[in-house]
């Protein structure tokens, strides 16, 4: 019976938190630190300082606040995800080349986000945020006839950050904080085994849906970031942060086809650096500002528990390139836009119909009211283009055949004020 185990407790552990991984990363992880820079593909992000969320990216922009800002709000993510040109096969259900389509195996979750921002004097800012990498949802019902590769992940994750920014004159400031990484998440998976259930005589056939995996894990990590910021004046000023992540240990109860059990694996998760701009162009109301972004993932070559490597990758570095317009129509009235090229992480060896993952574009606008001059209301909202990808996945005794395609639709909506 062991055979019919396609994967091992620690791989499933694994391919459920993969979908974990934090921001920039593969498979539909996505930015969702704030309304504001949701409208403008999160370019600039790292400088703009138009709210205090800019900690998330850099913590040296925090520098620029001469009042104590707090910011709110949520974020929701709907993943659009199809399985196109399907064919399945299994030798344990007796099927060969049957459709294997699916129209929408995605799902919406809603991520909140909270952050403060405290001058302590003119030097010194200190600031705490509460923010999710990571909120998405794939999901095929049990009628799916592949449903050992598709099945159930849902994973969320959250991240605590404090930090502090020193500023040295009136040019440049710096500053540093620590991450504290959480995570947890779902992963569930079947198959369905034809099994003579009469006499030897008189073989009958019926089909039978085996429990492979139902995985409850989480996971803890501390990492740190690091920041500086150069302003020029008050309408050009640029940013780079660095990111250092940490290696998680995550713990996973299994029950499935081999039985209850519990395991410990490591994910090594990428570092990731952040270079933006912003130029308001003198006596007009437009500005510009733009970002380029990359994700060490050559780091998560493979997967180890304290024992064994579970699982070799070939997982690539990528860059983001995003740039945004801003228009700053009166007092109140504040309009963005802005686009992002962003990679995919995952090589050709490593492609799933749960988590699919491509090359993707982002379309974004987002507009702010301003009912005193001390807060705002803030609109985002993205529409996430992927690429077709096709992918090939195979076990022992199955093996599925087809192109996914992974959109998605982000809108963003939050609350900032000044004290």
């Amino acid at each position: 019976m062991k055979k019919l185990s396609v994967f091992t407790t620690s791989t499933l552990t694994a391919a459920m938190l993969l979908a974990s991984l934090p921001t920039q990363a593969a498979g539909f992880q996505l930015d969702a630190q704030s309304a504001t820079g949701l409208g403008r593909a999160y370019a600039g992000d790292g400088i703009i300082a138009d709210n205090a969320s800019v900690m998330a990216i850099n913590p040296a922009a925090m520098s620029m606040f001469d009042k104590t800002s707090f910011s709110m709000g949520a974020t929701s993510v709907t993943s659009q995800i199809a399985v196109s040109d399907a064919t399945y096969s299994s030798f344990l259900s007796w099927k060969k080349d049957v459709s294997a389509n699916y129209d929408n195996a995605g799902g919406t979750d809603v991520v909140p986000n909270m952050y403060l921002i405290v001058p302590v004097n003119d030097k010194w800012a200190l600031g705490a945020g509460l923010y999710s990498n990571f909120g998405t949802t794939t999901k095929f019902d049990s009628s799916y006839v592949a449903k050992e590769y598709g099945g159930k992940t849902k994973v969320l994750s959250g991240e605590l950050a404090l930090a502090a920014s020193y500023r040295l004159n009136d040019q440049w400031s710096f500053g540093a904080g620590i991450d504290l990484i959480y995570g947890v998440g779902t992963f569930n998976r079947s198959i369905d085994i034809k099994m003579n259930d009469g006499p030897f005589i008189r073989p009958d056939y019926h089909t039978h849906t085996i429990n492979m995996a139902d995985i409850k894990a989480d996971g803890f990590g501390v990492g740190w970031n690091t920041g500086i910021a150069y302003e020029l004046d008050e309408n050009n000023r640029w940013g780079f942060s660095y990111h250092h992540s940490p290696k998680i240990t995550a713990k996973g109860d299994f029950d499935g086809v081999i039985g209850k059990a519990s395991s410990e694996i490591y994910l090594p998760l990428p570092d990731f650096a952040n270079f933006s701009g912003y130029n308001r162009f003198a006596g007009t109301p437009f500005a510009i500002s733009y970002s380029i972004q990359w994700t060490g993932w050559n780091v998560f070559d493979k997967l180890d528990t304290n024992t064994n490597t579970i699982q070799n990758f070939e997982w690539n570095n990528t860059w983001h390139y995003s740039l945004g317009g801003t228009y700053y129509m009166n007092d109140q009235w504040t309009l963005r836009a802005g686009y992002m090229y962003d990679q995919g992480a995952q090589g050709k060896e490593v492609r799933t119909i749960a988590v699919p993952d491509s090359n993707r574009q982002w379309f974004s606008a987002g507009v702010s009211y301003a009912p005193t001059k001390d807060s705002s209301i803030d609109f985002g909202f993205t529409y996430l283009l992927g690429q077709d990808m096709h992918v090939h996945q195979n076990s022992i005794v199955t093996s599925i055949d087809a192109t996914t395609r992974a959109n998605a639709i982000i809108a963003g909506v939050q609350y900032s004020k000044s004290f």
